[in-house]
């Protein structure tokens, strides 16, 4: 999906669906230019959304499916008590809003972690295109699946490991997210609190601080303030332990290659 979108032809430029970057992680890329131009005028295109704001609140009807053109955003609900739980997050070409396609609602809240833009397509439109073209109902699909395959995987292997396991994880998964996308595997800037971090891995707060603390102090990692310096992903790797038994679907190794070979 892409950025400023209007209806009407103008003599400025403008940027669509046809030559946004981030194209192939929302389009097969068996579309045809002439299906892609299609898919592009149900698009809306980038709408901000300020940091601390929210792209949906939990109950709210569903709509529409969000593409997340830039910036980084979290979902999460309320418990009983009022305790915040996190369940994801979110940067550059995710997609959100799945959780409310069976029900009509959406079941968690999610809010904007920094200043972002997202782009959004009907769901009434989406099912309509998925009907006429085939390709784009399997690609939906496929995407749906990795979605729910991901999510499934990250709680199964959260819910077998001591706290600095999780937390290596949840660093490692991100680097691989980072180096998917195009930017650095090892250098990265946590968007999300420490606070936010433990919710998401059932930690306290506490844990997280300590846990990052003896990363550094083992020369896994450098911490300043947000900012995390990898200094060693098969160090991170070997404090999960084997990684081939827990199926995991960090390529390590891929990424060490690259960042290596890529030193002068």
């Amino acid at each position: 999906m892409g950025t400023v979108h209007t209806r009407i032809f103008t003599q400025t430029t403008r940027t669509t669906c046809l030559n946004c970057g981030l194209l192939l992680w929302c389009l097969p890329a068996c579309l045809n230019l002439q299906e892609r131009a299609r898919f592009d005028c149900f698009v809306e295109h980038q709408r901000p959304i300020k940091r601390d704001g929210y792209l949906h609140r939990a109950g709210s009807d569903f709509k529409s499916l969000y593409a997340i053109r830039n910036g980084f955003l979290k979902t999460s609900i309320m418990d009983d008590e009022g305790r915040e739980q996190v369940g994801g997050f979110h940067m550059a070409s995710d997609l959100t809003g799945m959780d409310a396609i069976s029900s009509g609602k959406h079941l968690c809240d999610a809010v904007a972690l920094e200043d972002s833009d997202v782009c959004g397509i009907s769901f009434i439109d989406l099912e309509r295109l998925n009907r006429e073209i085939s390709s784009l109902q399997r690609h939906f699909h496929r995407m749906m699946s990795s979605e729910i395959v991901r999510e499934h995987g990250i709680m199964f292997l959260l819910g077998s490991m001591r706290a600095e396991e999780r937390l290596a994880m949840f660093l490692l998964n991100l680097s691989k997210r980072y180096a998917a996308r195009g930017y650095s595997a090892t250098h990265f800037r946590l968007r999300m609190t420490r606070e936010d971090i433990g919710s998401y891995l059932g930690l306290k707060l506490e844990t997280v601080s300590r846990m990052l603390s003896k990363f550094q102090k083992d020369q896994l990692i450098v911490v300043q303030n947000k900012n995390i310096e990898i200094k060693s992903l098969h160090g991170l790797q070997q404090t999960i332990g084997d990684y081939q038994t827990r199926r995991s679907a960090l390529d390590i190794r891929s990424i060490d290659k690259k960042v290596n070979g890529a030193r002068p």
